[in-house]
């Protein structure tokens, strides 16, 4: 490289010094990555109050799809939405990816506990179905933590399940706000999702394509 070809107010010193810093950076990076060998089937919760929980969860489900790994997917609450994932994913890549849409709407939508309770049973049995089956490599669990927090399910079943009962080498995602403490301590991804702002506070509906 030049002074000509330099980038503006860089010296020839500088580059030096940034490769030689950027080399010592990959050399901490590679002594870290030979290390992590072990894999497992993760539990990966994705919770609060910030946009993005489903949408992560679908994008996973998306790679599992492109590498060809057979997965499924439990709605617990959106099932009376008419998706874009839903859509998609029942379009083309049915052969893949199981989609089970279990749920009625939100809770002050059906007003009906016991309605809710048993939509919630359901989608749960299905989902433990899916996730014994050897086949299937990645389980989202579509806002479960909505069902969970209104107790439809008990939250120590699902715990004991997933800790006792799930295949070593599945993943299993599960989404929506206020996720429950004991789900948070078996996890071993958990990410939340903070709200800064939302357009919805600006009297903004949902938009088609960013939010279902």
């Amino acid at each position: 490289m030049t002074e000509d070809t330099l980038p503006d107010g860089a010296s020839a010193e500088d580059l030096a010094r940034h490769a030689a810093k950027m080399a010592k950076k990959k050399a901490a990076r590679d002594k870290i990555m030979a290390k992590k060998e072990g894999e497992k089937g993760l539990i990966i919760v994705h919770t609060g109050a910030g946009k993005g929980k489903s949408s992560s969860g679908f994008g996973m489900i998306l790679r599992c799809i492109a590498h060809e790994m057979p997965c499924a997917v439990v709605q617990f609450i959106k099932g009376a939405w008419d998706t874009g994932e839903r859509r998609l994913i029942e379009g083309h890549f049915s052969g893949l990816c199981q989609f089970h849409a279990m749920g009625e709407g939100f809770t002050w939508e059906t007003q009906d506990r016991a309605r809710d309770i048993a939509m919630a049973r359901k989608g749960w049995e299905k989902a433990k179905e899916l996730i014994r089956d050897p086949e299937i490599r990645f389980v989202l669990l579509d806002e479960i933590n909505i069902a969970l927090r209104y107790d439809y399910l008990p939250i120590e079943e699902v715990v004991a399940f997933l800790r006792d009962e799930k295949p070593a080498m599945t993943h299993v995602c599960l989404t929506g706000r206020n996720a429950k403490d004991e789900l948070i301590e078996i996890a071993d991804l958990v990410t939340e999702m903070t709200l800064v702002k939302h357009p919805f506070r600006s009297g903004i509906k949902g938009q088609k394509g960013v939010e279902f």
